[in-house]
């Protein structure tokens, strides 16, 4: 069978590249060589699982600096009143985070004893201290000052979490695009200092609730709320695999960063990123 598959072997075709000594190749163009070496298990000897739980967060530190260039990609698109770009950007978020939800189910096949055997070895290492989630958080609107201090000892980190703070959220940036088309969003919104975490705007309920009496008429502005709406549901469901995967592992137990663990991740749940987007579902008449 030529050209075909044989004995269960398929063909290599003739025009397939096998010589790469000075060509760019799969290996080179993803830098394998650096990535495929960046695991370092400090168990002694070795656990079997340490790899499963370095890789776990490393893929997640991947996909979180994805998530950062679309969220930054959809805010500079929104100030530059180009809606349909910016959605796409949060489309591919919406993708993403999906794929870091369903991920903990890999981390969950670590059981308490298998990671109780070198749990010690990450001393006050936590995910607490990802300057890239923060730096999603503080995007996304829910921002506390009081976070640079865990960075303090990395500068470059603290910059990235930083400039997140100081720059306005996505949330701001669909705001400000609103009033630009006319919408009566309040001044104070408008001008508020954007360090701060995002709270409860009773005002914009009404506008909301205009936009949601006639999608067609308002379909753009529409059609975001909506996106932004999915935006907020992955992340707390994030958050939510993220807790339960931790009680399952290592029940109430301290963080090793030092917090109270399942407790303090619980009080994450009634943290809010659009709470204007929820409040106006009971607006809608129905």
């Amino acid at each position: 069978m030529s050209g075909g598959v044989e004995r269960n072997t398929r063909t290599i075709e003739e025009s397939v590249v096998t010589e790469f000594s000075d060509r760019m190749s799969y290996s080179g163009y993803l830098d394998l060589e650096t990535l495929l070496a960046s695991q370092h298990p400090l168990s002694s000897p070795e656990h079997h699982d340490e790899l499963l739980f370095i890789i776990q967060h490393q893929t997640t530190e991947l996909w979180l600096k994805l998530v950062l260039h679309e969220l930054s990609g959809a805010c500079r698109c929104l100030r530059e009143d180009q809606l349909a770009p910016a959605l796409k950007c949060i489309a591919r978020v919406k993708h993403i985070q999906r794929t870091l939800t369903e991920q903990w189910s890999v981390l969950a096949t670590l059981t308490p004893a298998e990671y109780g055997q070198f749990r010690g070895v990450l001393g006050n290492a936590s995910g607490f201290q990802s300057a890239q989630y923060r730096a999603v958080e503080f995007t996304l609107g829910n921002k506390n000052a009081g976070m640079l201090r865990v960075f303090s000892a990395d500068p470059a980190a603290r910059e990235l979490v930083r400039s997140s703070l100081e720059a306005p959220s996505l949330y701001d940036e669909f705001l400000r695009l609103l009033a630009r088309e006319g919408y009566a969003i309040p001044d104070e919104v408008l001008e508020r200092d954007v360090t701060l975490a995002w709270t409860y705007v009773p005002e914009l309920v009404s506008v909301f609730a205009g936009i949601y009496a006639d999608p067609q008429k308002h379909w753009a502005a529409y059609e975001t709320c909506e996106e932004l709406v999915d935006l907020e549901d992955n992340f707390q469901l994030w958050r939510f695999r993220h807790l339960k995967t931790v009680e399952r592992i290592i029940g109430f137990k301290t963080g090793t960063g030092g917090s109270s663990g399942v407790p303090f991740l619980q009080k994450a749940l009634e943290l809010t990123f659009f709470p204007e987007l929820f409040a106006v579902r009971t607006e809608i008449p129905g």
